[in-house]
């Protein structure tokens, strides 16, 4: 194998163990984050199922959204399709008229006998569904010739309003009337559509009906499901109800009208809006359009309810689900979040204890190097002096002896508290170094305010009285050796310490209950 191909090998490897150790580190500092912040899962826990169930409930929203979409495209179709439907009967039936009215103009069409004419004239409008009848009237609303035989002899149309519009109007065209009951088949609703029969002089002649069954249009809503709560309708732009699906009493009908939400319909070729019935209070998405060449609309309205019966029912599902896992996710991170709150406290606990001295509660011997040299290196950055005193329990081997161990204990004890209770600024140290002796640390203390120290706190521990007969004043006492340094001109803090207990043993040659600082000592001073 080439050397080069080697070396890439032993490159990647070495790279790829670099990445591994970089990112075990990165994952150590994030776990530790947790251990000394324990909050912190509790809040993260909570923030991620936050974070889930917001993004669900506007999934879900969403989905509500898109269910509403799906309706009114559903329901365009459907409109679209009925006025298709409508537009192309009321097509035929125009055209049907056409034939109507170039038959009675035409001389020689009424020239025929009558069952031909009849024939020749009625011959579009026979083959028509839901076609009640076809008639041609004259100029006083008389029927003078009709497809289908009827009682209609002493019966005058003239108050129509289909025939007082072409009466009147010239132009009028194709018009389709509003509903009216039928007075040749037994009041049957129906709609006339109509044209007018000129004169050869272009006079009023007459009037051509066909009359259009509104059976058809309930025939034509009947094909069409939209839900339980739903409608669908043919309405004039006037409001006059046409047919409906379910049907209303005719006492609702003229609410119609007088809807707010009409003039929408009523001023608009088509569109789409939510509103609120007026009939019956239910909230539907309308769709509507204009039926081409008719004052017919065309409308659809589903129940919101309906529309969105399958998202409601999807939603509280997920919904549920995502609570309750969520719930479960945020109890879980505080759960954490309290066992690694107690296991912080148990581990301070215990790194306080390896730190302690179980008999006086100061710091032992580990705790006292690792304070030391925290205080070491912030001496050195701030360039400021550091004192340490060695302070040695006088004649205490024999206080044992006389006074018993557990009295030895506490005389330890109370020269302990004395020490602490001098020593109050934040940085200072108290540890108890072994048996009866202890250190202190004076962060930022110069050598004289140091040897203050020293004798300040000789004086309280005689003072405390404690009874040892062992000792030239009959009293516990204390001697102490004071060392001051400036740590960025020293080497270590081994040095600093040897140099207090170097003094502390000439304060005890020089006869005990002392204090001795090294610097007096090289001066040659007591």
């Amino acid at each position: 194998m080439p050397a080069s191909l080697n070396a890439v090998r032993k490159t990647g490897r070495v790279v790829s163990r670099r990445l591994l150790r970089r990112n075990s580190t990165a994952a150590m500092r994030f776990a530790e984050s947790f251990s000394r912040f324990p909050v912190l899962a509790g809040l993260l826990g909570t923030a991620i199922a936050i974070s889930m169930a917001v993004l669900s409930f506007a999934a879900l929203w969403q989905g509500r959204a898109q269910a509403l979409q799906n309706a009114h495209f559903a329901s365009a179709n459907l409109v679209a399709t009925l006025s298709a439907d409508i537009a192309r009967n009321v097509e035929a039936s125009d055209l049907s008229l056409r034939t109507i009215v170039s038959g009675v103009q035409n001389p020689a069409v009424m020239a025929l006998p009558p069952d031909l004419r009849k024939l020749v004239v009625f011959d579009g409008a026979t083959g028509m569904n839901y076609v009640g009848g076809a008639f041609v009237m004259n100029r006083e609303g008389r029927i003078v010739l009709e497809r289908d035989p009827s009682q209609h002899a002493d019966l005058l149309f003239d108050d129509r309003d289909y025939f007082k519009i072409h009466a009147g109007q010239r132009d009028a065209g194709l018009f389709i009337s509003g509903p009216y009951a039928s007075r040749l088949r037994k009041g049957v609703t129906s709609l006339a559509m109509s044209r007018r029969i000129d004169a050869p002089d272009g006079s009023f002649a007459g009037v051509a009906v066909i009359a259009l069954n509104v059976a058809y249009f309930n025939n034509l809503l009947s094909r069409v499901n939209v839900g339980h709560s739903g409608s669908v309708f043919i309405v004039q732009q006037d409001g006059v109800m046409i047919a409906r699906k379910p049907a209303l009493r005719p006492d609702e009908a003229g609410y119609v009208a007088k809807s707010p939400s009409f003039a929408l319909m009523k001023d608009a070729p088509s569109g789409s809006y939510i509103s609120s019935s007026p009939i019956d209070g239910v909230r539907r998405l309308y769709t509507f359009q204009h039926v081409p060449g008719t004052h017919l609309i065309a409308a659809v309205a589903p129940a919101e309810n309906d529309v969105l019966a399958a998202w409601r029912q999807r939603s509280i599902v997920i919904g549920g689900l995502t609570l309750m896992f969520g719930g479960g996710f945020v109890i879980i991170s505080w759960l954490l979040a309290i066992s690694l709150r107690s296991r912080a406290i148990a581990q301070e606990k215990l790194q306080r204890l390896a730190g302690t001295d179980a008999l006086t509660g100061l710091f032992n011997r580990r705790a006292l190097d690792r304070r030391l040299d925290e205080e070491w290196r912030r001496a050195r950055r701030a360039d400021q002096p550091l004192s340490a005193l060695f302070v040695d329990v006088d004649y205490f081997k024999l206080y044992n002896d006389t006074y018993g161990h557990a009295m030895g204990d506490d005389a330890l004890t109370a020269v302990a508290d004395c020490i602490q209770n001098s020593a109050k600024r934040p940085g200072d140290i108290v540890a108890r170094y072994g048996g009866e002796e202890f250190v202190v640390v004076l962060p930022g203390t110069a050598a004289n305010g140091a040897f203050t120290f020293a004798e300040r706190l000789r004086m309280k521990v005689e003072g405390l009285a404690i009874a040892n007969s062992a000792a030239p004043k009959g009293v516990l006492t204390i001697s102490i050796g004071c060392a001051t340094t400036s740590p960025r001109l020293a080497d270590n803090a081994l040095k600093l310490l040897n140099g207090a207990d170097s003094a502390l043993y000439l304060a005890k040659r020089a006869g005990r209950n002392r204090a001795v600082h090294e610097d007096s000592v090289a001066s040659g001073g007591a």
